[in-house]
């Protein structure tokens, strides 16, 4: 499991330009069953996505592919983390079974 923070730059100016193509971005990792959940940061910090996949390297490809990254409009950081417990409504989309 990942959490991804989407940090904004000094390039945060430009998101606007960027956001439809952001958005399909998210959209796709979403249809491709690796993005689980996506959000805001606190205070308009940026954003935050919530993903699965088979490894690191996989998902800093996808991440690179981000319109916002590649403009430099944010910068993303990965925390890698093991899931071991979890409410009852999330054990299913997590994989951990009911």
């Amino acid at each position: 499991m990942f959490i991804v923070l989407l940090k904004f730059s000094d390039q945060r100016a430009r998101a606007a330009e960027w956001m439809q193509a952001h958005k399909a971005w998210l959209q796709k990792g979403f249809d491709d069953g690796v993005f689980l959940a996506s959000g805001s940061l606190a205070e308009r910090q940026g954003g935050c996505i919530l993903a699965q996949g088979p490894d690191l390297p996989t998902l800093q490809q996808r991440l690179a592919d981000d319109p916002f990254v590649k403009h430099a409009v944010v910068h993303a950081e990965v925390i890698e983390a093991t899931i071991t417990n979890a409410h009852a409504a999330l054990a299913g989309p997590l994989g951990m079974g009911a």
